[in-house]
């Protein structure tokens, strides 16, 4: 078997690293923070885990948006101004990418089997790990002010039905027996039982990177910063700290991935979708179900710590500091789904935070073997389905390298796409 350097300590890092253990490798997870630790864009995930994901953010016609996205420092998806030259080159082919429903449908099929069957895959590694408890399948809740609006998002629910998502239509009467907290102004929603829920990620990719170690992984606290290769054949991956010896390598390192994929051989078009989150503590509701709602896109959870509000898409890049008006409008928008909210929150009671969604343009991850060597496998770019899709790309990943055929096609997730 071979010695193999897993370079990040994210959910698909750690979740990578656990296949490749079961395979009999000896693994080296490399991650500057903590697993699980509040820098992991895992962390931050809006929790839900969800096979009728297979839409892509870009749409038809999205190109009539882009001035109002430069406009509007707090809308659902903005652009700075200041980063605009920069992403110019990814927001072009992000446009392209969803340019018909045609190319939406292509990326669904393409989505689909990487999320199927999430909740039961995830569940099977918190067993493992014990924390089972942290996986549940109740399904999520779609909520919308009536029928028509729900109508209005036709090509995304049919390219959810194409690829097998059935969902339970709600009456307004049914919708409110189902989630008494909900503001009435919600008149119609549809339940997509096969969603699921990870109550907390941070304490189940914590508990996930025990369940490496116990295993038999190495966890070293730092990033990888290329490879050194020998007649086509990796000898090292490099490190701040020197030189760590192997044979193969993963490149699971969310955002900052592009910089090694380019030393693999692979020109790639990623870049970070600013996502921020804000727990409410003691919100004076609880939700019955997890729940996204139409005319808020974004996630509103119940956690452990409390009412999670997730959503948000800034395009910024790595380095600008966070906007934290842009939580203040995930707090404003949700005393319009739960009136039953408290009035009268504390400055303690309110916990922001803003993480790096690592993205193509496509949404479709970057998932095979490297261009420029065959030993380094690309397991990034997931966008906002990482933290479904980890369970089966760690799969995924154990069967790449040791050359078995994968599950199902993994063409449309090859780098190669972006030549």
């Amino acid at each position: 078997m071979s010695r193999v350097v897993v370079i990040g300590g994210g959910v698909v890092g750690i979740a990578s690293a656990i296949e490749l253990l079961r395979d009999g490798h000896t693994v080296t997870i490399l991650e500057p923070g903590t697993p699980g630790g509040e820098q992991a864009a895992s962390y931050g995930n809006g929790t839900l885990l969800n096979p009728s994901s297979v839409i892509p953010m870009s749409s038809p016609g999205l190109w009539k948006k882009v001035p109002g996205y430069l406009r509007d420092p707090l809308g659902p998806l903005t652009i700075r101004w200041s980063y605009l030259p920069r992403l110019l080159p990814w927001l072009i082919r992000f446009v392209k990418a969803g340019s018909s429903a045609a190319k939406v449908g292509g990326i669904g099929r393409a989505l689909a089997p990487l999320l199927a069957n999430a909740p039961g895959l995830h569940r099977t590694l918190a067993e493992e790990a014990g924390v089972a408890e942290l996986i549940t399948q109740q399904g999520v809740l779609f909520a919308f002010p009536d029928r028509a609006a729900f109508e209005a998002e036709g090509l995304s629910w049919s390219v959810r039905r194409d690829n097998g998502t059935k969902w339970l239509e709600l009456d307004e009467d049914e919708l409110r027996q189902r989630e008494p907290t909900l503001d009435r102004h919600y008149k119609f929603a549809v339940l997509v039982e096969e969603n699921g829920q990870c109550r907390d990620p941070g304490a189940y990719v914590a508990a996930l990177a025990r369940h490496a170690a116990s295993l038999g992984a190495t966890v070293v606290r730092t990033g990888g910063t290329g490879f050194r290769t020998e007649g086509g054949r990796l000898r090292a991956v490099t490190t701040r700290e020197g030189e760590i010896a192997c044979d193969k390598a993963v490149i699971a390192a969310g955002a900052w991935s592009k910089v090694l994929a380019k030393a693999a051989g692979d020109r790639v078009f990623l870049e970070t979708e600013r996502g921020y989150h804000a727990v409410i503590a003691d919100p004076g509701v609880e939700p019955r179900y997890p729940m996204m709602p139409s005319d808020g896109k974004m996630a509103c959870v119940m956690t452990p710590d409390g009412l999670r509000l997730a959503g948000q898409v800034e395009l910024a890049g790595l380095e600008a500091a966070p906007n934290w008006q842009r939580a203040e409008v995930l707090l404003k928008f949700a005393r319009k789904v739960y009136p039953g909210l408290r009035a009268d929150l504390s400055v303690d009671q309110v916990k922001v935070w803003m993480g790096h969604r690592p993205s193509t343009p496509d949404g479709l991850p970057v998932l095979g073997l490297a261009s420029g060597c065959a030993d380094v496998v690309h397991a990034f770019g997931h966008g906002h389905v990482g933290l479904t899709a980890a369970a089966m790309t760690g799969k995924i990943v154990a069967d790449l390298l040791a050359g078995r055929a994968a599950a199902f096609d993994l063409a449309p997730y090859s780098a190669a796409r972006f030549r």
